[in-house]
């Protein structure tokens, strides 16, 4: 079965998009600050926050796609596809900061009411929204394929729903003449953001600790390797994430006598690809327990471990093969 050693994200192909967003969303930045100054809105000023930190998202998006497909090295044997969690974790971070500024200023504006100009603010969101609505578009099929893309993509996306909401206020206070709608429309703005925040930081959190891969059952994993006719024991099991879509395993399995151990890591990975989509393997199959090498103590009766692995880098000392990754 033939097997390269890229540990890169198999899915690095929304640059393109991702650099039409950030010239859209940039843009209009500028646009939006201005007129939620002109207007005195402070909802306007929230979206136009929220757009801020759509254009620091997909800079940091762009950086970590283009850092992460720098190859392995000395130090960096797993390359540099982490970065991508790490950009996920800075734009959740720059989202709590935005929410919890727009939350403190709504605070002041219900003390104190201003006016505010309710044409232009109707105008500018307007035009905010078409511009979330073709970023959003632009970043829809990568957002479920790196937690880098799906944080940008929340990020627009909660601008998107900023922006429909200063629609309606403007609307609203044009038609009541009730100030207060703009503080209002502000926090519940900021209180949508949040809850989506967390999980985006969650996950990249499980990235950045080695976690279970979100949706890898690790039960199931053990059941499908111990349900191989040919395997006694499954111990030492390991399953991470490098990336957000990269999962990875290492296990130490334990052969029946005249099992040929080739053959069976091949066919162990196979079932780990085809069943749970691993294709970042390192079984080490043993004819025996590995004792006190893998952490456990050894059954008197059994004699030392006869261990193998598959990425072809010769014997070290104790017996032991590489491993191949699919």
């Amino acid at each position: 079965m033939g097997h390269d050693h890229d540990h890169l994200p198999s899915q690095i192909r929304h640059e393109k998009p991702l650099w039409w967003a950030l010239g859209l969303t940039s843009t209009f930045l500028v646009v939006e600050v201005v007129g939620a100054f002109w207007t005195n809105s402070l909802a306007l000023l929230s979206d136009a926050a929220h757009m801020a930190t759509d254009a620091l998202a997909l800079m940091i998006a762009l950086v970590a796609v283009r850092l992460s497909r720098r190859p392995p090295d000395a130090r960096r044997t797993y390359g540099y596809a982490r970065l991508e969690a790490l950009g996920a974790m800075i734009n959740g971070a720059m989202l709590f900061v935005v929410a919890g500024y727009i939350l403190l200023e709504a605070v002041g504006r219900f003390r104190e009411p201003q006016e505010i100009a309710s044409t232009g603010m109707l105008v500018i969101a307007a035009a905010g929204l078409v511009i979330n609505l073709i970023s959003m578009r632009l970043l829809q099929a990568g957002s479920g394929e790196s937690l880098n893309v799906k944080g940008a993509y929340l990020e627009v996306w909660a601008d998107m729903l900023g922006s429909v909401a200063v629609i309606v206020g403007a609307l609203l206070i044009r038609w009541t003449g009730w100030q207060p709608i703009d503080p209002i429309l502000a926090v519940l703005i900021g209180l949508w953001v949040l809850p989506r925040t967390y999980v985006l930081m969650r996950e990249a959190i499980n990235v950045l600790l080695e976690g279970v891969p979100k949706g890898m059952d690790v039960a199931k994993v053990r059941d499908s390797l111990s349900g191989h006719a040919a395997v006694l024991d499954v111990h030492d099991l390991h399953v991470w994430a490098l990336a957000s879509s990269t999962p990875a395993l290492t296990a130490h399995v334990v052969m029946r006598d005249g099992t040929d151990a080739d053959v069976l890591r091949r066919e162990l990975g196979g079932r780990l690809h085809d069943d749970f989509g691993i294709e970042h393997v390192t079984l080490q199959i043993e004819a025996d327990h590995c004792g006190e090498a893998c952490g456990d103590p050894a059954p008197p009766d059994r004699a030392a471990a006869d261990a193998r692995h598959d990425h072809d880098h010769g014997e070290d000392a104790q017996g032991h093969r590489g491993h191949v990754h699919r």
